[in-house]
């Protein structure tokens, strides 16, 4: 018997490689940044076949896990860093990626956190972002976000605004038709009722810059779009993509809410499967 035949049967080539890339979070995985959308799917496909949930359970779900030992700054690193690596795919399949500053909007709450990490992430490619943060209030309303708000200062590629008033967004929006990408990161889980000025305005502007061809990537859900019911408030965000984080949501497979979410990602963030039940 050859020498050969005393080895031991290998696995097949790099099947170690591809089941450690499909386990790690996005933070923890820069391959991502090379990835079309088909190859974000792929990378994500265990969160995207996984069984959707309402919109509060996503909230509890998200809660039990900072209960469980979860950091929401870790959950808040890996959906931003998701949301910068759809942002580039998307950029670079419609040809707009490095042809004009990217603008990602954020309320006061977490989804705005998520749009200030994805800021930091696309700054660090190389982009120039303007974030634009929609809200009366001077700071936004988390630790965690307010922290992520404040490391924007130290990016050499980013601008940062305050848009208190509806006037302050008029004048952002000025020539949005050349961003190159607008991201919605205004309200994700927690809308209710009809929306209110600043973040009106706001969605009027999102909706100018889909008017005018530039695409759209919406954070956790389009704003406005309930992640329950996929029922909508008018105004309200129509997406070319929408990343949603941990499992899919139900309001986003009606049909109403799929029409104005696009193509729909979910991203693996970190939230335990205990913390699914409860």
């Amino acid at each position: 018997m050859s020498p050969a035949a005393n080895r031991p049967t290998a696995a097949p080539p790099d099947s170690d490689d591809r089941a450690s890339a499909r386990a790690r979070l996005p933070a923890d995985d820069p391959a991502i940044f090379d990835m079309d959308l088909d190859g974000l799917a792929a990378r994500w496909g265990s969160a995207m076949e996984r069984s959707p949930m309402s919109g509060e359970a996503m909230t509890g779900a998200d809660r039990r896990a900072q209960a469980l030992g979860v950091p929401g700054a870790v959950l808040m690193e890996h959906a931003g860093t998701a949301v910068a690596a759809a942002v580039r795919a998307l950029g670079v399949r419609t040809g707009r990626w490095g042809t004009g500053p990217i603008l990602v909007l954020c309320g006061p709450g977490n989804n705005g956190g998520d749009g200030f990490v994805a800021a930091r992430r696309l700054a660090r490619l190389g982009a120039q972002v303007v974030v634009g943060f929609v809200a009366s209030e001077a700071r936004p309303e988390g630790e965690t976000s307010g922290r992520n708000w404040d490391r924007l200062a130290a990016e050499a590629n980013v601008t940062r605004i305050h848009t208190a008033l509806a006037r302050d967004l008029a004048i952002l929006g000025q020539g949005i038709d050349r961003a190159a990408v607008v991201v919605d990161a205004l309200l994700g889980t927690g809308v209710r009722g009809a929306l209110r000025d600043p973040i009106r305005s706001a969605v009027e502007l999102v909706r100018h810059a889909h008017d005018a061809g530039v695409p759209v990537l919406a954070v956790d859900t389009p704003t406005a779009v309930d992640l329950t019911s996929g029922e909508a408030t008018d105004p309200v965000v129509r997406a070319d993509v929408t990343v949603t984080f941990h499992r899919p949501k139900v309001g986003l497979l009606t049909r109403r809410g799929a029409a104005l979410a696009g193509r729909v990602l979910v991203a693996p963030i970190g939230i335990p499967p205990e913390a699914d039940r409860g």
